[in-house]
């Protein structure tokens, strides 16, 4: 194994543990900090909005411009479906079909 290979897996194996660091750090800090209901509902809406705007830009963009109407006609079908709580297969099944039948029908 090459000196480059070695660097690429400790890299990998850290950010490995650091990720599971923080998702392990979660559960087992959330009885022992406790933050004000004002900071609460903060983080509550700072998460909503980091996933719309996870959302948005992969369902809107790709590489550097516009990513057409059928992925976001996609997601804007999981998205509905998901909000009526529909399982989560049938969601993602939805939203992949309707992309890919809009391609299939010359949409971009």
């Amino acid at each position: 194994m090459s000196h480059h290979q070695l660097v690429l897996l400790a890299a990998a194996l850290v950010l490995a543990a650091g990720t599971y660091g923080f998702r392990v750090a979660g559960p087992l800090l959330r009885s022992r900090v406790t933050f004000p209901p004002r900071v609460e509902r903060l983080l509550e809406a700072s998460s909503v909005v980091l996933l719309t705007a996870l959302v948005a830009t992969t369902a809107l963009y790709e590489g550097h411009g516009a990513a057409g109407w059928a992925r976001p006609a996609g997601v804007l079908v999981g998205g509905l479906l998901a909000w009526r709580k529909v399982p989560f297969v049938l969601v993602v099944l939805a939203a992949a079909a309707t992309a890919a039948g809009l391609r299939l029908l010359g949409v971009r």
